[in-house]
């Protein structure tokens, strides 16, 4: 009965992942994101013909550690599959999975990513900073100014690991 859903997808992307973890090729990450966001489009038909409002999410997991061609890579091949429009955008997200470098370097990336995108109107770019360096906030508020649309966080940073971006912290942050 929700009116309004984010379905959210993501698989890891980063060379150590891709080597280790799934023994698989780029063209072999790529496709098993593109098959899922395949299976979510093709079973959720029925849902927004009955009206619900479906946004797709897709994160490249250890965005930070995957090489930025890939990266733009497979989220052009979701966005192809998915096709979203102006009005019906889809939602990109970057997380800083394991925050791996100081916040100006997240920020290039981002930079990088938003000037790279294809169809970068029909893309909602977002965010999600871990604090693994205790720079969350700080990596959020550079992602930003790089381009970023949105960001996701807990409230006080509670969250996996060393936690997420504080989101009240950065708030008054961005308020004041």
């Amino acid at each position: 009965g929700a009116k309004r859903v984010i379905f959210h997808l993501y698989n890891s992307t980063s060379t150590l992942q891709r080597k280790v973890v799934f023994n698989k090729s780029r063209e072999e990450v790529i496709k098993l994101a593109t098959d899922a966001t395949h299976i979510v489009k093709d079973n959720t038909r029925d849902l927004v013909a009955s009206g619900t409002a479906l946004t797709l999410e897709y994160s490249p997991e250890s965005y930070t550690a995957t090489e930025m061609d890939f990266a733009v890579e497979i989220c052009a091949a979701v966005m192809d599959v998915w096709r979203p429009t102006v009005d019906d955008k889809i939602v990109l997200n970057l997380p800083s999975t394991v925050e791996m470098a100081t916040p100006n370097i997240y920020a290039d990336q981002i930079e990088w990513m938003h000037r790279n995108f294809s169809k970068r109107d029909c893309v909602i770019l977002s965010l999600h900073p871990h604090n693994d360096r205790g720079t969350g906030v700080a990596a959020a508020e550079f992602g930003v100014m790089a381009g970023a649309d949105r960001i996701e966080g807990t409230l006080f940073g509670n969250g996996e690991r060393t936690g997420n971006v504080d989101v009240i912290t950065l708030a008054m942050n961005m308020v004041s």
